[in-house]
């Protein structure tokens, strides 16, 4: 174990997941070279923020950082930035970066996340037609939201929602465009949609629904949206929010197992035993849910990562955890546990008038299998630990406010 614990670990990444699996080696007892590889010029930072405090000036980057720089040093990790891998040699145990440098590895941990997905129409090229995945991104699209400027969002999921959010809060005009009828329609009940749709609208917000992008116009810089019915809409900016793309490039060229990003088990290994992969760029295994998938969140990445550390330095695997997600628009907090899968039933505890609400999510045997909470923590932790037990529960009880949720859980 010496031996294993003293070798070269090299992670290909440098957000969420790679922080946080060098920082876990460190804790749990590994003594060899840590590096870490990331193609921005910036150390490991938050990303969730950037749709919404770093937009708001509410946040800087040095308040985004995961962990000081002075962390890195007093590990010994090192963090080399502004780097492109180029390719993987499996053979000869080496990462190739751009302009030719070979660094070697024992242990290869790939973090490469995901990309926006592009959109495929003409115009997408346009200056001010703009992304949102990293700080570069957000930084260019504070610089757009300002008083009186119009934003097009096209594409009504979380990020996008939380982009109209901030560009209402800071005096933009934003009209959001979604292909589907509501809002969130792959993501979030029915419920949740027109929650949101008329939360938004209150404050201003326009929504164009059952619409696509045709073209983007302008000249140099864009200046509308042309809608498939021939609507056009004229904009100072447009936000695309499409979804996003796994960067699993680099594994399906050393050939490691891909499918809709890089298949992982439940140690977070490949194909190949001597490379882990973590974060938004894999395909992993939910044994809640009996079936592989790909999430795209922190605590994903932070759970997969406990699993890379656990495995490489030889301690017990953590039990799988429940998914979770969050998303913060206006004065609300929605919090999301498990995913609503095989579950025809759907119940509402609280009060959805008055935001403060959650929907559970239960299979024919009255097993939670998600919960959707808006301002209310306690419906959320305890749909976590409903959907962990897999106990049946009386939803009559369930869905009554005047029964604690610690009484449900009883």
């Amino acid at each position: 174990m010496d031996a294993i614990l003293g070798g070269r670990v090299v992670i290909v990444g440098a957000g969420h997941a790679a922080g946080q699996c060098a920082a876990l080696l460190r804790q749990y007892g590994w003594t060899g070279p840590i590096t870490l590889l990331g193609d921005e010029p910036h150390l490991p930072y938050q990303r969730p923020p950037l749709s919404k405090a770093w937009l708001k000036g509410e946040a800087d980057a040095e308040s985004l950082l995961f962990r000081p720089a002075e962390f890195y040093a007093e590990n010994d990790i090192a963090v080399r930035t502004g780097v492109h891998v180029e390719a993987i040699d499996r053979e000869a145990w080496t990462v190739t970066l751009r302009g030719g440098e070979a660094l070697p590895w024992d242990r290869l941990i790939l973090a490469t996340g995901a990309r926006a997905r592009a959109l495929p129409i003409p115009g997408a090229g346009l200056n001010n037609v703009l992304a949102l995945r990293n700080a570069q991104d957000a930084e260019r699209l504070k610089a757009l939201l300002q008083p009186g400027k119009r934003v097009v969002v096209i594409g009504g999921g979380y990020v996008g929602l939380e982009a109209a959010a901030s560009a209402r809060a800071l005096g933009c005009h934003a009209v959001v465009v979604e292909r589907e009828p509501r809002l969130l329609a792959r993501v979030a009940c029915e419920t949740l949609s027109d929650f949101f749709q008329n939360y938004h609208e209150a404050q201003g917000v326009e929504f164009v629904l059952g619409a696509s992008a045709r073209e983007l116009r302008g000249q140099g810089a864009v200046h509308g949206v042309l809608l498939d019915d021939g609507t056009e809409i004229a904009c100072d900016a447009v936000l695309v929010g499409v979804g996003a793309v796994p960067n699993a490039e680099l594994a399906a060229a050393c050939g490691l197992d891909c499918e809709d990003g890089v298949v992982v088990d439940l140690a977070g290994r490949t194909s190949d035993p001597s490379i882990s992969a973590i974060g938004d760029c894999t395909r992993r295994p939910l044994p809640l849910y009996n079936r592989m998938a790909r999430l795209e969140s922190v605590p994903s990445a932070l759970e997969q990562a406990r699993q890379v550390a656990c495995d490489l330095t030889g301690k017990p695997p953590p039990p799988p955890e429940v998914p979770w997600f969050w998303s913060d628009q206006y004065d609300l907090k929605l919090q999301i546990a498990g995913l609503p899968l095989d579950a025809p039933l759907r119940l509402v505890r609280g009060d959805v008038g008055k935001a403060n609400f959650a929907v559970f999510h239960l299979t024919d045997e009255n097993v939670v299998q998600a919960v959707e909470a808006v301002n209310m923590p306690d419906a959320f932790m305890g749909g976590r630990m409903l959907i962990a037990s897999r106990k049946p529960v009386a939803p009559a009880r369930l869905g009554d406010m005047s029964v604690s949720m610690k009484a449900v859980l009883a």
